[in-house]
């Protein structure tokens, strides 16, 4: 499922998606979806069939988010469908599937975050635009939301120059959806905002992507653990005006050689 930053959403077949190395430009993606003039896609999910009992959950910029059966995407057409109402100037940056009792924790560019109860959202249909997520600061905006249910877990943050951390779920107390939320990262000029997050338990590998399409692997567990109002440490080394702009973590591979942080000393 690809999800556009206007709300509406798309269905492909995996396979349908041409295959290429890891320095190929790729496709451009008009020849894969019949997507709007300046329609671009936020957010993408996989998986082999839409449940009954499982949720979809969506989250804007401006701190909107939204729960809707997974069910009212079971007839998607080749256009697309409406998947939720985007109000004027706010846009789609994440989706998530959830099974009913999650835990969700939403994270701003300046550094802020919130944990709520999933249950805190009433599903909704397709034609909703949803309910307050976090109340944001003048000139903040939404970056990222994950599911963040394993108290034993952590959570790690990385920004757009390059700097990141590991902090522990049970730092981030569970509140009620549409508050200011908590500190997650103390953002300042030398670490810039927060580009992304994803929960981690520190056994895996982290990939992180910059705008220039660089990417490097590291060993998750090399990554200090530190608390939520920390600067963290560097992860990626980065050149020229490159930024951070996405991470994500894999099952770690004893033959790769995963890049380690090139600094360690927290800020």
């Amino acid at each position: 499922l690809f999800f556009t930053d206007t709300g509406k959403v798309y269905r492909k077949k995996g396979y349908q998606i041409p295959e290429s190395g890891k320095a190929a430009k790729g496709t451009n993606i008009v020849n894969i979806l019949p997507l709007e003039p300046e329609e671009k896609i936020s957010a993408m999910l996989r998986g082999k069939g839409l449940q009954e009992d499982d949720f979809i959950m969506f989250f804007t910029k401006n701190g909107v988010t939204k729960r809707m059966s997974q069910l009212e995407l079971r007839n998607v057409r080749k256009n697309g469908i409406r998947a939720l109402d985007i109000r004027e100037g706010d846009e789609l940056v994440q989706a998530l599937t959830t099974h009913g009792s999650e835990k969700l924790l939403v994270v701003t560019r300046g550094g802020m975050a919130i944990r709520f109860d999933e249950n805190d959202v009433r599903p909704m249909g397709r034609t909703a635009a949803g309910v307050r997520a976090i109340r944001l600061k003048d000139g903040d905006e939404v970056v990222a939301a994950v599911r963040a249910t394993d108290e034993d877990a952590a959570v790690l943050t990385v920004t757009e120059n390059g700097y990141g951390k590991r902090t522990r779920i049970g730092e981030y107390s569970v509140q009620n959806r549409g508050g200011m939320g908590l500190k997650n990262y103390n953002v300042t000029d030398k670490t810039g905002p927060v580009a992304d997050v994803v929960i981690v338990t520190g056994d895996e590998d982290l990939l992180v992507i910059s705008d220039d399409g660089t990417i490097i692997r590291m060993d998750v567990g090399s990554i200090s653990l530190l608390s939520r109002s920390t600067q963290g440490v560097r992860v990626m080394r980065l050149t020229g005006d490159a930024k951070v702009i996405s991470i994500a973590h894999t099952v770690k591979e004893d033959s790769a050689e995963a890049d380690s942080p090139e600094a360690r000393e927290e800020s």
